[in-house]
């Protein structure tokens, strides 16, 4: 079984890794921490590095609880939630964790939302944190 975990490194990070952490050991699963970056070329190097920071404490949460993990860092040109669900059907995920902002439905409806997106078109059942 391989879990997914759309990992931001902020607010909710440390629940989705309990989470994970959880659910791997029930289901004697494999976790993949998978952070989306849009942009491409015109990404900061710096929010690159702190992906790739955030990332590599993922993989050491996971190291340390002896729990199989790979961490990718995806800059595919794509928004976060449909390269999040495109990622997922590739690597045939069969659960995705990912973390909810509390946001007005106006908010929601002018920025949209990775999450709202990752449970609408997912393949496989979603769990969200608050």
């Amino acid at each position: 079984m391989k879990i997914l975990v759309g990992y931001k490194g902020v607010n909710v990070g440390q629940d989705l890794l309990k989470i994970a952490d959880f659910h791997a050991r029930a289901f004697d699963a494999q976790v993949l921490v998978a952070t989306s970056m849009k942009g491409g070329a015109n990404l900061d190097q710096s929010e690159v590095y702190a992906a790739e920071e955030n990332l590599k404490l993922t993989r050491q949460f996971f190291d340390q609880k002896k729990i199989a993990c790979e961490t990718h860092l995806l800059v595919r040109g794509m928004e976060p939630g449909e390269d999040i669900v495109s990622f997922a059907r590739e690597q045939g995920v069969d659960e995705i964790i990912i973390g909810i902002k509390s946001r007005s439905k106006v908010g929601k409806l002018i920025f949209g939302s990775t999450a709202q997106v990752v449970i609408l078109q997912a393949h496989c059942p979603v769990v969200t944190v608050k």
